[in-house]
């Protein structure tokens, strides 16, 4: 896959990106804004959690299958967002069934560091991700899985586990500010951005919903169970068309459902 077609605006984006300052008024000004505004969190990151989803809330088929969801504007959209943020973050499920190069093959821009969450470090040494020669990869693992400090051509970082399974996701973004990295867009899978959501880690989120039924498959969110409707979380939402898609731009500033307490988180 290669760039699409020249987009003078997307590439005055990418030129003020880098200048600073407000950006021009315009249709990728307005969606993209957010990503490039102030950092305001203690933690040093502004977190963007993404998914693609049909419309009965399904990211992939019982058996995985999740390629492709989302139309071409859609991975435009994603290639788009991996250019203007330091990392782009998965969990090793994305890697296991996808094995992605997650860079900016269809888009102008620089490739982002890349963040691969294990926790007991099950993956192999043979994913693309690890291969010398591809943008810089961590693998984020917990501090007491097996092995060295690198993971094929991967660094690995050590991060303290959650109690309910999974990494500490406030104890890793600060690490992750600290190497420079502070604009992290989680990218999926499923379980994997509902983590950080319980955890209070998102920002934004965006979500894409394709024109798509499925009836039956894995759900876009895995969150504890709720009772009520009042332990859900309700928030604003900006709408723009994707292609044949809709994406929903949502401002959750770091909170968390209700039925998420602290202990639950991550």
């Amino acid at each position: 896959m290669t760039h699409t077609a020249a987009d003078p605006e997307w590439d005055d984006l990418l030129r003020q990106r880098e200048a600073g300052g407000t950006l021009a008024p315009g249709p990728l000004a307005a969606l993209f804004g957010p990503v490039l505004g102030p950092i305001t969190a203690a933690d040093g990151c502004l977190v963007l959690g993404r998914l693609a989803q049909t419309l009965d809330g399904r990211i992939a088929t019982t058996g995985g299958s999740s390629q492709w969801i989302g139309g071409p504007g859609d991975l435009l959209h994603t290639h788009r967002l991996r250019a203007l943020c330091d990392a782009v973050l998965v969990g090793a499920g994305t890697i296991r069934h996808d094995n992605p190069r997650l860079t900016t093959r269809l888009c102008p821009g620089r490739n982002p560091a890349r963040v691969v969450l294990d926790t007991h470090r099950s993956l192999g040494t043979d994913y693309t991700v690890f291969a010398p020669g591809g943008p810089p990869t961590l693998l984020v693992c917990a501090g007491d899985a097996p092995g060295g400090d690198r993971h094929g051509a991967a660094e690995v970082l050590r991060v303290p586990p959650s109690p309910l399974g999974g990494l500490d996701i406030a104890a890793l973004l600060p690490l992750l500010a600290a190497r420079g990295l502070r604009r992290i867009f989680v990218e999926g899978g499923g379980l994997t951005v509902s983590r950080f959501l319980a955890a209070g880690g998102l920002d934004r989120l965006h979500v894409t919903v394709a024109p798509v039924l499925l009836g039956s498959g894995i759900p876009a969110f895995t969150l504890p169970e709720a009772a009520r409707i009042a332990d859900g979380l309700r928030f604003d939402w900006g709408i723009h068309r994707l292609g044949e898609d809709v994406l929903f731009d949502i401002a959750l500033h770091r909170a968390r459902p209700a039925v998420c307490t602290p202990v639950c988180a991550a």
